[in-house]
């Protein structure tokens, strides 16, 4: 994924940005959304919806008022309202020095993935929604229906609103079981139809069903979860959030400082095993899971006999600040932060990362003459899309499916020589567009028919000379 380095221009170094703005461009000069593909070669024609519409034009919208810098200041403004909505949430029911060390952990999970794409729009949704879910249940009340229309939203932003339908579930049950028996028929009233009414919100999208089968698909893939780099394990060689997280939460448990209600405890593990699974999730489990361990750490916190409360400036001054914002102070902070992004950004305007962005080896393949199908490699199918290239393959891997990319993973892997030249015959590929590293580069360096026209750090170019297939 590019640097390890953190700025502005690493929420940049995802390939996906490129076709989430080339479908909302599609989708503005089209008046609708697709439900085919058009961008690719292999694929066109394909059925194919733009599930994530929604953000995608938000996103077509932010870059064109401020280019990249836009489509940066959109992503750390709802990474910064998400850390807002939690700190304030916590600072609600623990010492302030505790919101603190709990919003900063939450805050490097959640660094793991902020990207300028979709999935950080949705967080903000994702925040609202279990916070006030929360805030319901443990107050005893009916959730509040305004969520419905977060659902809706969500659902036509991002494919996580099945997390937050199970999350309301779970806080449902949570809600019900908390009454008195003779009184847990009446409160399961509401919370039975809002979990419902939630489900119907969650259809209001151009694909209604379709919607639903679209992110079971997803969960239901292999190839692909296996390949994509944000979709496997993470890796415990190298320190992360995720490890100091685990660590941290044994600690506690270990030492008797948190023992949570079971459905919570269900909950949290079921998002630390999707964090195992696939380390896109590192993120949400950072994110959600101090919503429902704060109140359970609090009252044992409190209840150990010495909790020190207030006892540290830091704890006043903190405690000063969560009361409730005041509109002109709201405005007077959007202001500042806005003038302070836009000053910063044209101090150093961000730029996608060059390992997604083979600008010069398009160049030089336009130059060298090639022709026809171009063979890209996964990590460049975005900006080939954005610059109007139908691709073989891109980051839309729900429409190639798993047989299409166990085919191209491994043809390119060179698992069989004989295979990867049956491979370039079928598709007829008149170019490859394929990183340094890639085995393939040195067939393509010896195979009749076929010449090396230009090499970078990025991308690597062969143009296919000889009309005739080689053998």
């Amino acid at each position: 994924m590019g640097s390890t380095a953190y700025g502005p221009g690493v929420m940049l170094r995802d390939a996906d940005t490129y076709w989430h703005l080339a479908a909302a461009r599609w989708m503005v000069e089209h008046g609708s959304v697709p439900t085919v593909d058009t961008f690719s070669h292999s694929m066109h024609g394909a059925p194919w919806t733009a599930f994530e519409w929604l953000s995608e034009l938000v996103m077509l919208g932010a870059h064109q008022l401020g280019g990249w810098a836009g489509l940066v200041a959109l992503s750390a403004s709802c990474f910064g309202l998400v850390l807002a909505l939690l700190m304030r949430f916590l600072l609600a029911r623990m010492e302030p020095v505790h919101a603190l060390l709990f919003t900063g952990l939450a805050a490097g999970m959640m660094l793991t993935h902020l990207l300028a794409r979709p999935h950080v729009m949705a967080w903000v949704l994702l925040a609202l929604w279990i916070s006030a879910l929360v805030n319901a249940a443990e107050a005893r009340r009916r959730p509040p229906w305004w969520l419905l229309g977060v659902m809706v939203l969500w659902a036509n932003m991002h494919g996580s609103f099945l997390l937050g339908l199970m999350l309301g579930f779970g806080m449902a049950l949570e809600a019900v079981l908390a009454h008195p028996r003779g009184t847990r028929m009446a409160a399961a009233k509401p919370w039975m139809l809002f979990v419902a009414l939630s489900m119907g919100a969650a259809l209001l999208t151009p694909s209604g069903w379709g919607v639903l089968g679209h992110a079971i698909h997803i969960v239901r893939m292999k190839t692909a979860l296996a390949v994509i780099g944000e979709w496997v394990s993470p890796n415990f060689q190298q320190g992360s959030p995720l490890e100091l997280w685990l660590l941290l939460v044994l600690a506690l448990a270990l030492s008797g400082r948190v023992r949570l209600p079971w459905l919570r405890l269900v909950l949290v593990l079921g998002l630390v095993h999707l964090a195992l699974k696939h380390q896109r999730n590192i993120a949400v489990l950072g994110l959600v899971s101090p919503f429902l361990v704060a109140a359970p750490f609090a009252r044992q916190w409190y209840a150990s006999g010495n909790p020190n409360r207030d006892a540290q400036a830091l704890d006043r001054w903190f405690l000063a600040l969560a009361a409730p914002a005041r509109p002109a102070a709201i405005a007077v902070c959007v202001a500042a932060t806005a003038l302070f992004a836009a000053a910063s950004m044209h101090l150093r305007p961000p730029a996608p990362a060059p390992m997604i962005t083979p600008k010069a080896a398009i160049d030089a393949a336009v130059a060298a003459g090639a022709k026809g199908p171009v063979l890209n490699d996964y990590v460049f199918g975005g900006f080939l899309i954005h610059e109007g290239v139908p691709v073989f393959i891109d980051g839309r891997a729900d429409m190639y499916g798993d047989a299409f990319l166990e085919k191209l993973v491994d043809a390119l892997r060179l698992k069989d020589r004989k295979l990867f030249v049956e491979f370039l015959n079928e598709y007829r590929f008149g170019w490859t567009l394929l990183t340094p590293g890639t085995l393939a580069n040195s067939v393509l360096d010896d195979l009749p028919g076929w010449r090396r026209v230009y090499a970078d750090d990025t991308a690597v170019v062969h143009v296919r000379v000889d009309t005739v297939p080689a053998r």
